[in-house]
């Protein structure tokens, strides 16, 4: 209970942290996203390969996020990963999005717990939606992710060099350290549960 507790609370300061700083993007160039994100090549299953990480996954490994539109239009969202280790507790969280801006569908809204919601933004995703990153306009928060665990160094960099131009601070990114090789049950779990 107390754990819950703890737990709640530091995604609460996360949220609210993100939102209080949601008006110091106003003064920066508006983010260059993509004229239009094609919400169902989108969805499915993500693994982060690089974040600026908030309280509760600051020692996240193999982490991934999982997208699923359902039928309102609402964007079910599955962040999961093991907490300090590849055999650290596997946590989370099921924050659920929906699109802001609709003649992008790069826009959305994030709420992790009720009243509180973040601005979440499509910065750049690929022409065969293999990689994407996602981000908060304040600047702070960014998302580097793939469609599998590993990605070309060059292909990583190019990504990083996007956010350099767009004003991320760099020095906050932190890798995320991915390695499935022992991981069949939870891979087996995560295609049951339609991960």
């Amino acid at each position: 209970m107390k754990k819950r507790f703890f737990k709640i609370l530091g995604i609460s300061l996360s949220i609210v942290g993100m939102s209080m700083l949601s008006g110091c993007s106003s003064k920066q160039a508006p983010l260059p996203t993509p004229e239009y994100v094609d919400l169902e090549r989108l969805m499915g299953r993500w693994y982060v390969i690089a974040c600026t990480p908030i309280i509760v996954d600051k020692a996240a490994y193999n982490a991934i996020e999982h997208y699923r539109l359902d039928e309102n239009a609402k964007i079910q969202t599955t962040y999961q990963f093991r907490d300090g280790g590849f055999d650290g507790e596997i946590k989370t969280h099921t924050p659920v999005g929906w699109v802001y801006d609709e003649a992008t569908n790069a826009e959305w809204r994030m709420q992790f717990i009720w009243p509180f919601r973040s601005d979440y933004f499509i910065l750049h995703v690929d022409e065969d939606y293999s990689e994407t990153i996602v981000v908060h306009p304040n600047r702070k928060y960014a998302w580097v992710m793939a469609r599998s665990p590993e990605i070309e160094a060059e292909d990583y960099e190019r990504m990083l060099q996007r956010l350099r131009d767009t004003g991320y601070d760099m020095e906050a990114i932190r890798i995320v350290p991915q390695d499935w090789s022992g991981e069949k049950e939870r891979l087996e779990q995560m295609k049951t549960d339609g991960l």
